[in-house]
């Protein structure tokens, strides 16, 4: 389950020393105050990740914001990193054959 999805179903996150946060929702449009929010946890554009600590402080940040946002434990970032690693892997080539199939001789005497 990507992060985006688990956090629409509202899953349940174990606690984890570490937070990544990844911006989905653009900055243009938003409010002066989530915008000073974003910048001070380095968040400057769509779809970038940065890792926090999980302290009460970043947890107050990141519910200002949270609309805009998605927040992973370490275990979600890894295993998600781990399914793209494995999506972009190099596959064997597909090889096509054009040539007809050759079929039983056929006798015609």
């Amino acid at each position: 389950m990507s992060a985006f999805n688990a956090f629409k179903a509202r899953a349940p996150i174990a606690w984890s020393p570490h937070l990544y946060i990844t911006l989905v929702r653009g900055i243009p449009g938003t409010r002066r105050l989530h915008r000073r929010t974003l910048e001070a946890l380095r968040l400057g554009k769509c779809n970038r990740t940065v890792m926090r600590w999980n302290t009460p402080t970043v947890r107050g940040m990141l519910q200002q914001v949270k609309r805009l946002i998605v927040v992973e434990t370490e275990e979600m970032y890894n295993a998600r990193k781990e399914k793209d690693t494995n999506h972009r892997a190099l596959r064997p080539p597909l090889i096509i054959n054009h040539q007809p199939v050759p079929g039983p001789p056929s006798d015609a005497s």
